[in-house]
């Protein structure tokens, strides 16, 4: 499918708002109200836009956030798709990223408290399967957070 500069203006008002109501949507990218739906709906239905979201408070609006680096013993496609099922098991994990460079994984971990983040880090991320090394750092404020972004685990369901 090729993306042209009025279906990246679509995603990138969809991003910002996924609940914008068609109309504006129209206005706001210079189409009829019927181009601007069709649009979406070849957007959707070819897999570019993977679904919609609702951004809630939880515990990250007043608790810790964690930004975790995972290294694995082996990054066979076997200890790969392990160690993803595993991660997609646990909701304390908002979002799990393979990545290249020296960590394997960057995952976004959720608690009400550094206790609790303890807790996670002692019975879940330790325990997930072929996981070498845990690196964490504790978020100390959100500087920048573009609303409606996709969650990983949402995709990979």
């Amino acid at each position: 499918m090729t993306i042209d500069s009025v279906d990246r203006n679509i995603i990138r008002l969809l991003r910002l708002n996924g609940r914008m109501p068609n109309s504006e949507l129209a206005a706001q990218v210079g189409l009829s109200p019927s181009a601007c739906l069709r649009r979406v709906h070849i957007l959707e239905k070819n897999g570019v836009i993977r679904g919609y979201t609702a951004i809630v408070a939880g515990p990250e609006e007043e608790g810790v956030i964690a930004i975790v680096r995972i290294t694995l013993e082996r990054q066979t496609e076997a200890y790969l798709n392990r160690f993803e099922a595993a991660v997609r098991l646990h909701p304390e994990i908002q979002e799990c990223f393979l990545m290249t460079g020296d960590a394997d994984y960057i995952l976004r971990a959720s608690a009400p408290n550094t206790a609790a983040y303890e807790a996670i880090h002692k019975n879940i991320l330790s325990r997930l399967p072929g996981v070498v090394r845990i690196h964490s750092s504790i978020a100390m404020r959100n500087v920048l957070r573009i609303e409606g972004s996709a969650k990983a685990r949402a995709r990979a369901s």
